[in-house]
Formats: C-alpha cells, sequence, structure tokens
C-alpha cells in the first residue's frame, strides 16, 4: 500500500521567504495598473480557420 503525496501548503510565512530571497538575488517587482496586462502580446491575435478547403 502506498502513500499518497502531500501536497505542499504554501504559508504567508513562506510566501515571505520567498520574496524576499527574490529581491535579495536581484529580482524586482513591477507595479502594474488596474486594469492592465502585465504580459505584452508579442504577435497578432491567434485565430484559426475551421474551414478547410
Amino acid at each position: 500500500m502506498s502513500k499518497k503525496p502531500v501536497k505542499a501548503t504554501l504559508t504567508t510565512a513562506t510566501i515571505e521567504e520567498q520574496t524576499a530571497a527574490f529581491l535579495k538575488a536581484g529580482g524586482s517587482v513591477e507595479y502594474v495598473g488596474k486594469g492592465k496586462s502585465g504580459q505584452f502580446a508579442s504577435a497578432g491575435s491567434k485565430q484559426i480557420d475551421l474551414k478547410s478547403n
């Protein structure tokens, strides 16, 4: 009989530790305004045509 894998739970402490480590390693946090996306569109829309000739 095998044991089920235990899911890691994120706590506020681990998130704060990870954030501190990220910033200490030279990472940066960028503010994104409300209603904006932090992702850049590298290409146009990706529409597909379901009608084949």
